[in-house]
């Protein structure tokens, strides 16, 4: 009785032995597979210049960190990467195993098309482009011809001389279309209130050459323009340096740059990277991106104007209007940009 009384014990703790083991078989694969949905997005960002630039370089770092806070991803950020180093760069943080490269600004395509090749299961976006290669390669583009539509208006209803300017960095798509974008804007506010506001322009052929742009800002005031922007990442401080010591107005681009003149930039034309990052990871989570171009703009709240509160009553009443009018109508199509003339 004994003997059968211990067969019949290690039959059952046999029994639960297995019935244990095939417990744990069947659970492991979905706690891997919740694990590994779990796991953050790795997003990682390299930029052509400083993240204190104040602009174009800053707005992009900025909304890395808004990611971070706002949809858990993981980043991390390359800054002042030199053409030379772009493939390395690239190549880097795809074998540490990010998920996610964005090379910021329109001379990161060349580089991300080879690296894009190297690692198929990463996926790759260049900004201020149009470049797409299936299956891993697409861009990103704040339309930088809304922000300079949107400039030009509110330069051409500030202006007491009639003669406004813009300085440009490298001759570079989202630059040239940014100068058309203004020169359209101040013919818009001109065929509006019947104004002959006159436009200037130079690019310098660089980003980084604060010196050259303020040199250049200078020129264009001493020729008589009151209103002043750059477009240029760090060198567009020169052009704010410039018109802080002319006493001119000068018009923030990328982001609200207020904080860095407030007592001449009553307006800042906005190029918001933050919203356009957002937008393209949230695709990404969703299941939704595709090796294409994606435009960002007005719709998306990606483009407009932000008021220095302590400078809004230097636009009139009648500016503010016109002002609000061309930001409406770009918004709701009434406005088209491919088709718009130019303020020569």
């Amino acid at each position: 009785m004994k003997k059968m009384y211990t067969r019949v014990m290690v039959i059952l703790l046999a029994i639960t032995f297995v019935v244990t083991l095939a417990g744990c078989g069947s659970s492991t694969p979905a706690a891997s597979q919740k694990s590994a949905d779990n796991a953050k997005l790795k997003v990682a960002l390299l930029l052509p210049g400083p993240i204190n630039d104040n602009g174009w370089n800053a707005s992009a770092y900025q909304g890395l960190k808004e990611a971070e806070t706002k949809l858990g991803v993981e980043g991390a950020y390359s800054e002042n990467v030199s053409q030379s180093d772009q493939l390395s760069k690239f190549r880097d943080y795809a074998q540490q195993g990010y998920n996610v490269i964005i090379g910021h600004g329109f001379e990161f395509g060349d580089a991300a098309k080879q690296v894009a090749k190297e690692f198929p299961k990463v996926k790759f976006i260049v900004t201020s482009s149009d470049i797409t290669q299936p299956p891993n390669l697409g861009s990103l583009n704040v339309v930088s011809q809304q922000a300079g539509f949107f400039a030009g208006v509110a330069a051409q209803t500030l202006t007491k001389t009639n003669k406004v300017a813009y300085v440009g960095g490298m001759q570079i798509p989202p630059i040239t279309t940014f100068a058309t974008g203004f020169r359209q804007g101040v013919k818009y506010a001109n065929d509006a209130t019947g104004k002959n506001v006159q436009v200037s322009g130079a690019l310098t052929g660089s980003f980084d050459d604060v010196a050259k742009a303020k040199e250049t800002a200078k020129t264009f005031i001493s020729q008589g323009a009151d209103v002043i922007i750059g477009n240029a990442d760090q060198a567009g401080l020169g052009v704010i340096d410039a018109a802080k010591q002319a006493k001119v107005w000068d018009i923030g681009f990328g982001v609200d740059q207020s904080s860095v003149a407030p007592d001449i930039i009553p307006v800042s034309s906005i190029q918001s990277m933050p919203v356009a990052i957002e937008y393209v990871i949230k695709l990404i989570n969703e299941g939704k991106w595709e090796p294409q171009y994606y435009p960002v703009g007005i719709g998306e709240g990606a483009t407009g104007l932000i008021f220095n509160d302590k400078l809004k009553d230097k636009f009139s009443a009648q500016g503010m209007d016109l002002i609000n009018k061309a930001i409406n109508d770009l918004k709701t199509g009434k406005i088209d940009l491919k088709s718009l003339p130019e303020q020569k």
